[in-house]
């Protein structure tokens, strides 16, 4: 187990004439067996980020370094890294057992009898004492990617690699396997850099998060604090489902205009704190933080009409029309609230749940109130 450092690490790519920035100057600080997820969408870097670390990539500028050591030069067989694979990269003319074996036998002086004493324990832990004697094309997709995590642990690397681990498995497997991950990380206790594009598969296994976007670092933080505490639109948007509404206004004084479509929100002096002398705003705000009501009248109430019902079983997920506008809003209400597409109904958005951004840099100058902040935000490492 060691501590992971990623130091104004860039990754440059020539295409011709041209030359790609696949990843631009990333930095981040990984503790000892902590589990630290990178996300983001398609092409946005992260999978270059863990093939550098890997060694399957070289480093253009910066520095990776486990514990003390620098290791941009170190050989990808020398680096103490055990990496799993999305597609598993299981060996089909080999057992189970002569699978999970392999990376002991090219990279230790075991003798057989202990390298077959690391395996079934490993086995066991995994609950695939059973299979060992089985080749991949005997077993299910779930059962590979329990092979593919048991050749990794065998080796008791210093760092785990996981490069979108359970993306081929179906919806209720794949929420099995990332429970079953997270157990398996904190009894090993090693460190651990998790890829994937899922957002839920971030909130809900990493310590933190690591947010990409075309290349560069948005944000580092405990899932919680980029949900509530986002520094920008780019990670307000992208965490969460459904997604944040925006809505972009203008101020004027301490009421906040939603451009085109004459309606006002009034805030309080301690917002306008907050906004300095910025007046292109964007007001975010959760779909599950806006407020349903019938009647209403309120300063921070709006008449809507409910278009889509989307009944998820504990939630019902709406999308409304203001009626002062084509402006659309997406709230969610528990399932058992029964609300009709077709009818009026009145939307509170609370001060203390609202996001308020800068237009043109997308910097976060306001973010949601919390009740207990510091117990809610800090890792569980």
């Amino acid at each position: 187990m060691a501590r992971l450092t990623l130091d104004n690490v860039t990754k440059r790519f020539d295409d011709g004439d041209d030359e790609i920035v696949a990843v631009d100057e990333v930095s981040v600080d990984i503790d000892d067996g902590e589990f630290l997820v990178l996300v983001g969408p398609s092409g946005c870097g992260k999978s270059t980020t863990l093939r550098m670390i890997a060694g399957l990539e070289t480093v253009s500028d910066g520095d990776i370094a486990i514990g003390d050591d620098v290791i941009n030069d170190v050989p990808v067989q020398r680096r103490d890294i055990a990496m799993v694979f999305q597609n598993y990269a299981l060996y089909p003319h080999m057992t189970v057992r002569e699978n999970m074996r392999f990376g002991l036998e090219e990279s230790t002086d075991l003798s057989a009898d202990a390298m077959n004493e690391y395996v079934d324990d490993t086995a066991t832990l995994l609950e695939i004492d059973e299979l060992l004697d089985r080749k991949p094309s005997e077993l299910s997709g779930g059962q590979q990617q329990r092979v593919a995590l048991g050749r990794a642990i065998v080796r008791d690397p210093a760092v785990f690699l996981m490069d979108e681990p359970l993306s081929n498995l179906d919806a209720k497997l794949r929420a099995g396997m990332r429970m079953e991950l997270q157990r398996l990380q904190d009894e090993l206790g090693v460190t651990t850099v998790y890829v994937t594009h899922d957002q839920t598969e971030a909130m809900t296994m990493g310590d933190r998060i690591a947010i990409l976007n075309d290349g560069i670092l948005q944000q580092v933080a405990t899932p919680l604090e980029c949900y509530h505490r986002p520094k920008n639109l780019f990670v307000a948007g992208f965490i969460g489902e459904p997604s944040m509404n925006f809505f972009d206004v203008t101020r004027e004084d301490d009421r906040l205009l939603l451009d085109g479509t004459g309606l006002e929100y009034p805030i309080s002096a301690s917002i306008r704190e907050d906004l300095d002398d910025v007046t292109d705003l964007v007001l975010g705000i959760r779909p599950e933080d806006v407020e349903i009501v019938e009647g209403g009248g309120g300063e921070h109430d709006f008449p809507i009409q409910v278009d889509v019902v989307e009944p998820m079983g504990n939630e019902n997920n709406l999308l409304a029309t203001f009626e002062a506008s084509d402006r659309t809003i997406n709230a969610i209400v528990g399932g058992m609230r029964h609300v009709r597409s077709g009818e009026q109904y009145t939307a509170r958005l609370p001060e203390s749940a609202v996001h308020l951004f800068d237009r043109k840099s997308g910097r976060a100058l306001h973010n949601r109130q919390i009740d207990e902040e510091e117990k809610l935000l800090e890792p569980h490492i």
